[in-house]
């Protein structure tokens, strides 16, 4: 039995799928408000919780051989990224589970002060590498799903929205990518005990995004690219009457002011271990906007 957490989302709802396929149980850790219709179609089995509840990540946790940690923060890093997987993690051995797979993000080892998701992806890493649990953690440099709705407004409007340096270097995995590495770490020897930079097969400056947009929908692109500081100055405003928001912008500001990309040494390490070269940014867009 896997339980997969953030199972509604853009990559625990693949990974969902994946399962499956694959003819494998999955427990699906949903909320009530989430739309979860697709995952109970396919032979999920629903767990309907709260991840901020200690005594559901233990009942969601019972008879489960494998965790998938994929949800993410929200608007609460500390209660979602850090303690309901520090909760997930103790649950987990607990219960005798054999492997938890965490999905981190890449850079969480650098030490960006200004951003609380990296920090508690870090501390959490920390947490599952001294457990005693066998774990793989994969840092991906950013999921292509996360363009799609980008890519549909420039479809209606040919805009796009940069912000940060467009020099700036990246290599996004393709969601589906990361959802079989995520599902093939439990039985890939090489993945574990490991931590893995994850990204796709070319690293590309920010600009080229926008110029691929062009490609896929055969239109110039329309690129805003506003400053940082009227950034800085509109998040400073903001932490006047919400600073809890404003200490989340200062993870968006951390990923589009640093370069987040897999060297080559990283990537063949990748595809020595899962054994696949992933699909660039462009084959995953025109497979999603049928194209």
């Amino acid at each position: 039995m896997f339980l997969v957490t953030g199972a509604t989302g853009g990559l625990g709802r693949r990974i969902v799928r994946l399962l499956r396929e694959r003819d494998q149980s999955v427990r699906a850790f949903v909320r009530l408000t989430s739309r979860y219709g697709e995952l109970e179609h396919r032979g999920a089995s629903i767990f309907i919780g709260d991840l901020r509840e200690e005594r559901d990540i233990h009942k969601a946790c019972q008879g489960v051989r494998y965790v998938i940690s994929a949800h993410g923060s929200g608007s609460d890093p500390q209660k979602l990224d850090y303690r309901a997987n520090i909760d997930l993690i103790d649950q987990a051995k607990a219960a005798g589970a054999e492997h938890f797979v965490f999905i981190s993000v890449l850079g969480a080892d650098r030490g960006y002060e200004d951003a609380p998701t990296f920090k508690a992806k870090r501390e959490v890493e920390r947490y599952l590498q001294n457990s005693g649990l066998r774990y793989t953690i994969l840092r991906p440099s950013g999921f292509a799903s996360n363009l799609l709705p980008l890519a549909e407004r420039f479809r209606q409007s040919g805009i796009y929205l940069l912000l940060g340096d467009p020099s700036s270097r990246t290599s996004i995995i393709s969601t589906d990518d990361l959802a079989r590495m995520a599902v093939e770490s439990v039985i890939q020897e090489q993945a574990y005990n490991q931590a893995i930079a994850v990204g796709g097969p070319e690293i590309l400056l920010r600009s080229e995004i926008p110029k691929i947009f062009g490609r896929v929908f055969g239109r110039d692109p329309i690129v805003i690219n506003p400053p940082m500081p009227l950034f800085d100055g509109l998040r400073g405003v903001l932490g006047l009457v919400n600073p809890s928001q404003q200490r989340n912008l200062g993870t968006l500001r951390t990923l589009v002011t640093n370069e987040f990309f897999c060297t080559p040494e990283e990537r063949a390490r990748q595809e020595a271990i899962f054994g696949f070269e992933p699909e660039s940014l462009e084959q995953f867009l025109r497979r999603y906007m049928s194209i």
